[in-house]
C-alpha cells in the first residue's frame, strides 16, 4: 500500500415498524447518519411488488395485476406478498386435486384413460386471487400510519430540518467574531480527526 493505510467503511442499516420504542439516546445527532421514513407503497409501487412476487410463477392472462394494485390501497409489501403466496397455494391445491381425480378415474377404468391427456401447466388464475383476497388484510392500520408520520415529523423538527441557515456576508472568507466555528484551528487536518 506504499505506506498508506486503507480505510474501511461500515454501513449498518436497520428497519423497524415500532419507531416509538427506539431508545431516544440512539436518535441523538451523531449516532445515526440518516433516519428515513418509508411510507406504504403507492399504486405503481404495489404493481411492481405484485410483478416481482409473481415473476417466476405461471400467471394466467385473466389476472389483471393493475386492478390488484389499485384495489390494495394501504397494503404493505408484506401484505401483497401474502396475497400472492396464498393465490399460488390455491392454484397448487387445485392442480393436486385434479391429479388425484385423474388417477382415481384411471384406476377405475384403465382403458378409457388411454388417450393422451395434455399435461397443461397449472396457472394462477383470477379465481385464485379472488379467493386469496377474501383473506387479505392490511397489517398497518390508519392509526399506525398517522403515528409513523407524526414520529417522522417530530424527528425532523428535533433535528432542525427545515431551519434556515446562512453564512454572514464575508467576501474574504476570514472568521468573524460572531462565527461559532472560529475556534477551530485553521490548519487542522480533517483526516487526523478519525485516526
Amino acid at each position: 500500500m506504499d505506506g498508506m493505510t486503507a480505510k474501511k467503511t461500515v454501513f449498518i442499516i436497520g428497519a423497524t415498524n415500532r419507531p416509538d420504542i427506539i431508545d431516544p439516546a440512539l436518535l441523538r445527532p451523531g449516532r445515526l447518519d440518516q433516519l428515513i421514513y418509508i411510507p406504504l407503497p403507492d399504486e405503481e409501487s404495489r404493481f411492481q411488488i405484485f410483478k416481482s412476487c409473481l415473476r417466476k410463477s405461471p400467471v394466467s392472462k385473466d389476472v389483471d395485476i393493475r386492478a390488484l394494485a389499485k384495489y390494495t390501497q394501504g397494503f404493505s409489501g408484506a401484505d401483497i406478498t401474502e396475497i400472492c403466496q396464498r393465490a399460488c397455494k390455491y392454484a397448487i391445491r387445485e392442480n393436486i386435486e385434479k391429479d388425484i381425480e385423474r388417477e382415481r378415474r384411471r384406476s377405475e377404468n384403465p382403458e378409457a384413460m388411454e388417450e393422451d391427456v395434455d399435461d397443461e401447466v397449472a396457472e394462477i388464475r383470477a379465481a385464485h386471487f379472488e379467493e386469496s383476497m377474501k383473506y387479505a388484510r392490511r397489517s398497518v392500520s390508519d392509526a399506525d400510519i398517522r403515528k409513523y408520520q407524526a414520529f417522522a415529523q417530530t424527528l425532523q423538527q428535533s433535528r432542525g430540518f427545515g431551519t434556515e441557515f446562512r453564512f454572514a456576508d464575508n467576501p474574504s472568507g476570514a472568521a468573524t467574531g460572531s462565527d461559532p466555528f472560529a475556534t477551530v484551528a485553521a490548519g487542522a487536518d480533517e483526516d487526523d480527526l478519525y485516526n
